[in-house]
Parts: C-alpha cells; structure tokens; sequence
C-alpha cells in the first residue's frame, strides 16, 4: 500500500513544512554539487592548459638543448681541427726559423767570402785589360770598352758581387772564343802613310791580316813587332778567300795564310 500526497490533501501543515524544508535542502545539495563539479572541472581545465604550457616549455627546452649539444660537438670537431692546424703551423714555422737561422749563416759566410772574391775579380779585370793591351789589336776598341764597363760595374751598388763575377767570366769566355773562330770586318788602317778602309781578316789568335778595298794591298799584324806590314801578291788570293769565309760568303776551305816565324820576329 502507497501515500500520495498533493498540494491539496488532507496531509497535516507539519509535514508539508518538513517537505518543503526536504525539498529545498535537495534543491541546495543539488546545486552545491553542480558549483562542485563545474569548480572542478574548471581547475581541470586550468590544469590541462597549466600541463600544456608545460609541455611546451618542455619541448622547447629539448630542442634548444639538441641545438647546444650540436653546436657543442661542431665546436669540438672544430677545435680538433684547430688543434691539428696549429700544429702543423707551429712545424711550419719551427722550419721557417731553420732556414732563416741558415740564410743568416749563409750571409755571414758570404761576407767571409765576398771579402775575398772582390780583390781577385779586381786582379781578374786588371790582367784583362794587360792581356787585350798586349793582344792582336782586333775589335780592340770593343773589347776595351767591355773592359772599362767591368771596372765600372765594381763600384756601382745597384749591381749584386755574383752579377759582376758573372760578367766578368763571361767576359773572360768572349776572349776564348776568339782563339777558336774566325771572322772579317770592316776597319781603317794606315797604308803608306795613308789611313785607307780595308778588310780586316782574323783566324783565331793565328793571324790577323788586311786587305785594301781594290785587293791591290795585303798585309799583315806582326804581334813580335807591333806593326801592320805588307805581304806579297801571292797572299792576295788566300787572304780574300779567307774574308769571304769568314763572311759565309763562300764555303769552308783550306787556307794558306802568311804567318809571321820566331826567325822574322827576331
């Protein structure tokens, strides 16, 4: 068996009060509960963004710290490579100072040196000039300046001691070679009191022999004498075919040239 009780029963006013009182303490129960649960949900929320921004800055500081830790070991590699370059710059110039130390002791001793080759390529220069003074008397005037260009060149600061040597030795070489050659120029020579253009043969230092222009005088340097002196018409021939060699005017061939004799000297 049930009660129903309504607005308009019969039920005593008492217990309608306790209803009432019922009902609104389950209307407030009620909703203190719903406050509850939305205060909750709302911290929840505020945790989850809370747990969010969290995990962004964890996130950030996972990468910015993969970044360091790449640069850290780009910095080690680097420096290994730093490392093994200073090295070899520190073997570089160890070999550097060697050198130096060997240029320094090269220049002392070329000082040592120096003080000793320039009196003997002065002694050098000086026997030249005696020994072309007292030669046949051919491209003389060349061969005097050449001299006279070395005596320069010893007082001349531009000019390093190996550049003189040099020239000197090439000198003293253009000198030998003449001993070995042959050659005809052009010159002028007293013939008969008469300074006249001829043909000036040379044959090594062997003979050194002239001829007028019209072939009508041939002569000779007598190097006992010191003079130019004249041969006879049988020379004419040799000596002319001679200044035509010399010229490759005509082919090599033999010649029989005059040559002054120890007993003609005398």
């Amino acid at each position: 068996m049930s009660l129903l009780f309504s607005a308009d029963s019969c039920a005593p006013a008492a217990f309608r009060r306790v209803l009432a009182v019922s009902l609104a303490v389950m209307l407030a129960a009620t909703s203190h509960a719903q406050q509850s649960v939305k205060r909750v949900i709302d911290e929840q929320g505020t945790f989850d963004t809370g747990s969010q921004a969290s995990q962004k800055r964890v996130t950030r500081y996972a990468q910015q710290t993969s970044e360091l830790l790449g640069e850290y070991r780009i910095t080690l590699q680097q420096l290994d490579r730093v490392r093994v370059y200073n090295a070899n710059l520190a073997a570089i110039v160890s070999d550097q100072q060697q050198e130096i130390d060997n240029i320094n002791q090269q220049l002392l001793d070329f000082e040592s040196t120096e003080q000793g080759i320039v009196p003997l390529m002065l002694d050098m220069i000086t026997d030249l000039r005696a020994f072309i003074e007292a030669d046949m008397p051919f491209n003389r005037e060349e061969r005097i300046d050449r001299v006279e260009r070395l005596e320069a060149n010893m007082t001349n600061s531009d000019i390093t001691v190996s550049e003189r040597y040099r020239q000197i030795m090439d000198a003293y070489k253009k000198e030998a070679a003449f001993g070995r050659n042959i050659e005809a120029y052009e010159g002028t020579l007293p013939v008969e009191g008469v300074d006249t253009q001829v043909n000036i043969l040379r044959v090594g230092r062997i003979v050194l022999a002239f001829q007028t222009k019209d072939e009508a005088t041939t002569g000779i340097y007598n190097k006992s004498s010191g003079q130019w002196e004249t041969v006879g018409s049988e020379y004419r021939r040799a000596v002319s075919d001679g200044i035509a060699q010399a010229r490759k005017e005509a082919p090599p061939n033999l010649m029989v040239l005059p040559v002054p004799t120890a007993e003609a000297a005398r």
